[in-house]
């Protein structure tokens, strides 16, 4: 294989010392698409964003909204009133985070002319008042009991937000990161407040020249985005640490469903059974994995466990093909746009072969992913694979699935029309009991399933490979890039040590996780 040959050749050079400068350098598979958090969805400008700006809410491991910026109480089922926490972050200029800041925020989304992804969640939203320096009221065109769940979007300056300022291009948050420089778009520099440590932020698209790049010392974090060969072996070098979690990264295909063929409900379901997912798991995600049959796991609060998916049975696959007057002379062609990502092009070969064995031609069309996300929020594809990373509260499936969330409005890009799904949405959402929500969305997961806008694969883990030079960061269940707040240098700041070959140990941490952020994609 090129790779291992690459690295064992590497390996008898590349564990160099380390260059003696301070920045902490961390490879992306790619880079944040947006750093204005109104308008980011995908999952690296996500995590990016968590840390340049601070939010009213975040969640706890169980899913549950817990403050941050500010407590919050229920007046009346239609008034929130949120109550901002002392003391309270500032903006790099010095001045303290306000309730004006969090209100212009906040009307910003609801502006049309902003075209957040996020104003279709927020739409509940008829008034903000600020009574006091300290006060934030939200009034809601009618009860939700999920609402402190939505308010988790980064907090920007109302002045600059008067001004049209770009945050993408010069983000200004009260997080504890602060923007530093952006030398060219692979690179982004960030310095933590506390300590003014740089993070060095640096896209490498490709998983082996961003293992090597470890080995030598010229990056010194990675997460996720690698072959699980690659992870094998770089565990197994003594310069290298390894932390995984199980996760619930949900990965899927998605479909155009105004298209004459992927429309049609047996070609889906076709699609379904003829992937065999259990041996994709074992053999090419080497077991790092779980079979996904809804968008949360199980152990969500509004998880399904009593789903039951498609099993892989090509006979079954081959017989939906032919109701739907498809046969050995008249066989559906489709286009599978995905990544270049070499992982991503390996598992949509192995989809395309599964697929071909029914009956269905494939050819697939991978893109740098600026193009292929660029052709997935517009709706330019027949089909494609995605995962959902940071799902959280049940709000994405108004977002994602119901017939008024085409862009901009939300992120229902497949054009996904059901009217059972709509109803659904909408009475679990004005439903104030929890236990009949959880009924109500368990009944909406089923009919998910049925229907299929997606066709679910896989729950993927979370792994983080770093240098021994480096240590304190705890991988988070959720996947974000918390563990930045507490990682230091191993020892002096301003000499690296150069990690010998007679150290050999890997840190291995497996746990059940529940995501932490919000609509993002990887």
């Amino acid at each position: 294989m090129t790779w291992l040959f690459l690295l064992l050749i590497f390996f008898t050079w590349g564990c160099t010392e380390s260059s003696p400068e301070r920045t902490i350098r961390f490879g992306l598979a790619s880079a944040p698409t947006n750093l204005d958090p109104r308008l980011a969805t995908d999952a690296t400008s996500a995590r990016v964003n968590r840390l340049l700006y601070s939010r009213l809410v975040d969640f706890a491991e169980d899913a549950t909204p817990v403050p941050s910026l500010a407590t919050w109480e229920t007046l009346t089922p239609t008034h929130y009133r949120f109550n901002l926490i002392e003391p309270r972050p500032t903006f790099p200029d010095g001045s303290r985070l306000t309730t004006e800041d969090v209100k212009s925020t906040y009307m910003s989304l609801l502006d049309p002319n902003t075209s957040s992804p996020h104003r279709g969640l927020l739409r509940n939203i008829s008034r903000i008042d600020t009574p006091s320096q300290s006060i934030i009221d939200f009034f809601l065109t009618h009860p939700d009991p999920l609402f402190p769940g939505y308010v988790v979007i980064g907090i920007l300056p109302a002045n600059l937000i008067a001004t049209h300022h770009s945050f993408h291009d010069h983000p200004v948050g009260s997080g504890p990161f602060l923007f530093h420089q952006r030398p060219d778009d692979t690179r982004l520099i960030l310095k933590r407040r506390k300590d003014a440590q740089l993070f060095e932020f640096i896209r490498i698209p490709d998983p082996t020249v961003r293992s090597l790049k470890l080995l030598a010392g010229e990056i010194h974090l990675l997460q996720n985005d690698l072959p699980p060969e690659l992870v094998a072996y770089l565990a197994e070098q003594p310069a290298i640490s390894l932390q995984q979690h199980q996760g619930s990264n949900f990965a899927y295909i998605g479909f155009n469903h105004q298209d004459p063929i992927v429309g049609q409900d047996l070609v889906r379901k076709a699609i379904a059974h003829a992937i065999n997912r259990e041996q994709i798991i074992q053999f090419v995600l080497g077991g790092r994995a779980r079979p996904a049959q809804a968008l949360f796991p199980p152990t969500h609060w509004v998880g399904a466990p009593a789903l039951q998916g498609y099993r892989y049975d090509p006979a079954q696959a081959k017989a939906l093909l032919q109701q739907a007057g498809f046969d050995d002379n008249r066989r559906p062609t489709l286009i599978y746009k995905t990544s270049t990502d070499p992982f991503r092009l390996r598992l949509a070969t192995i989809i395309q072969e599964h697929l071909q064995q029914v009956g269905i031609d494939v050819s697939i069309h991978s893109h740098d992913w600026g193009t292929f996300y660029g052709d997935i929020k517009t709706g330019r594809f027949q089909m494609y694979s995605l995962a959902w990373v940071g799902l959280k509260t049940p709000d994405i499936f108004r977002q994602a699935f119901h017939s008024h969330a085409v862009p901009p409005l939300g992120v229902n890009r497949g054009r996904y029309t059901d009217p059972t799904t709509d109803r659904l949405i909408t009475e679990a959402e004005n439903t104030s009991k929890r236990t009949r929500q959880q009924m109500l969305y368990r009944k909406l997961q089923a009919r998910l399933l049925d229907t299929l806008p997606y066709v679910p694969l896989w729950y993927e883990d979370h792994f983080f490979l770093s240098s021994k030079a480096i240590q304190g960061y705890a991988l988070r269940t959720d996947g974000n890039y918390d563990g930045l707040l507490d990682v230091q240098w191993a020892s002096s700041p301003n000499a690296p040590p150069h990690v010998g070959p007679t150290e050999k140990a890997m840190n291995t941490n497996s746990s059940g996780s529940i995501m932490n952020s919000r609509l993002s994609h990887s």
